[in-house]
């Protein structure tokens, strides 16, 4: 199974969501975005395998989206993903590509359904907050 994650590794629900993953078993491919940078196709592509639209996906917290204006109501996505393109930190993260789908992990336990295998438990976040239990089953 390829999974692949759109990463950033200074996000406490990225770094939950790649370690999720690699508990399962799968070592995913990393896209460090903040890095890469998108291309217009590539987000349309995942936004439309998530049924996400730019304003969805649009990150508002620790991001410029409000100094540029783009959480007035009236901004169109059109706009949105213009400055998606010029400024990559403003799509949430991460968004996994699993066979099972494509999704915006956030919370991160939401990755467990995109994984053929859940990872064993007792599995933790960051955080402490127990989200596979001993006996492997999910708590969320």
């Amino acid at each position: 199974m390829t999974i692949v994650i759109h990463h950033n590794p200074d996000c406490g629900t990225s770094r939950n969501v790649l370690d999720i993953v690699r508990a399962s078993g799968v070592e995913p491919v990393v896209i460090e975005y903040l890095r890469a940078g998108w291309t217009r196709p590539q987000l349309l592509g995942l936004f439309a395998a998530a049924d996400l639209t730019p304003r969805k996906a649009l990150r508002t917290s620790k991001s410029p989206a409000e100094a540029l204006g783009l959480t007035d109501p009236a901004v169109t996505d059109k706009v949105i993903l213009d400055a998606m393109l010029e400024h990559p930190v403003l799509v949430n993260r991460p968004i996994v590509c699993s066979p099972k789908g494509v999704r915006l992990c956030r919370p991160s336990e939401a990755v467990l359904d995109l994984l053929d295998t859940l990872p064993p438990g007792p599995l933790y976040k960051e955080d402490g907050q127990l989200i596979i239990d001993a006996s492997g089953a999910r708590l969320s």
